[in-house]
């Protein structure tokens, strides 16, 4: 099983990963936008059955052609899931989407979902499918094992989260800057403490700019040094004084300290 997997990544890999078809527009942006469609082909929308209706829950990333990685907090094995690819806006029907269910979803062992701070809050979903690559789907690329990016690395949160502390789900794709707060900084006792894991990530902390519920499970979007979009972190939480409180940037599972499961898996 181990061998047929990490034969799907290298195939993968070597068709090529984190380079969009569309270049996402990158240049000056501050607080959330409309994402150019289908520049972050890879963006998925995890989505869940009830009364008939199918409603987004989370975000995730497509790293391989039938692999999703996405958070461990919203799975919650009770729920019927599918997972929507090539999707820009969740109310319209678009050329190049496809909804796929999943055939199995592996959440990290070690993940207590009454401890989120504990960690490990990454799963994977294993699709029924294969998708077709196509200028609206497409993979990232996974970060080398132990990468950790510098203070203020210019990252990209996409999701389709809620546009602000309790209001409403964005209809289109959003994408905001979000400069990586390194370790040291997130761990200080006026930011997130020193109980802060270093398997996660933080970015953000402004006070303007952050995650929100419905972007869990979403990518922290950075560019590496080959012009590659690596997805180094997955939105994990925030604070509970609010989605964009200033010192408390949104948390991300470092996906870099997770490479060894992720090819078990």
């Amino acid at each position: 099983m181990l061998s047929i997997v990490l034969a799907s990544v290298l195939i993968a890999s070597a068709l090529g990963c984190g380079t969009p078809a569309i270049e996402p527009a990158v240049t000056r942006v501050v607080n959330g936008v409309d994402v150019v469609p289908n520049s972050w082909p890879w963006q998925i929308s995890l989505q869940y059955e009830r009364s008939g209706e199918w409603r987004h829950t989370c975000g995730g990333s497509l790293i391989a052609t039938n692999w999703v990685m996405t958070a461990a907090h919203c799975i919650n094995h009770d729920l019927t899931y599918r997972v929507f690819v090539g999707k820009h806006n969740l109310k319209l029907e678009e050329a190049g989407s496809k909804a796929i269910t999943p055939a199995t979803i592996i959440v990290h062992e070690k993940w207590n979902p009454i401890f989120v701070a504990f960690g490990n809050d990454i799963a994977l979903i294993k699709l029924s499918e294969h998708v077709t690559l196509s200028d609206s789907v497409q993979l990232t690329c996974i970060p080398a094992a132990g990468s950790v990016l510098t203070q203020d690395y210019p990252c990209y949160i996409t999701g389709w989260g809620r546009l602000y502390t309790g209001g409403p789900i964005a209809d289109n794709l959003q994408q905001a800057l979000m400069p990586v707060v390194d370790h040291a900084t997130c761990t200080k006792n006026d930011w997130w403490g020193p109980a802060l894991r270093n398997t996660m990530v933080c970015a953000g902390g402004d006070g303007v700019v952050g995650g929100c519920n419905g972007d869990s499970g979403g990518p922290l979007n950075c560019k590496n040094a080959e012009g590659k979009w690596e997805v180094h972190g997955i939105a994990s939480f925030v604070s509970g004084l609010g989605c964009n409180f200033i010192k408390k940037p949104t948390v991300f599972t470092r996906v870099s300290g997770f490479n060894d499961w992720i090819d078990q898996v």
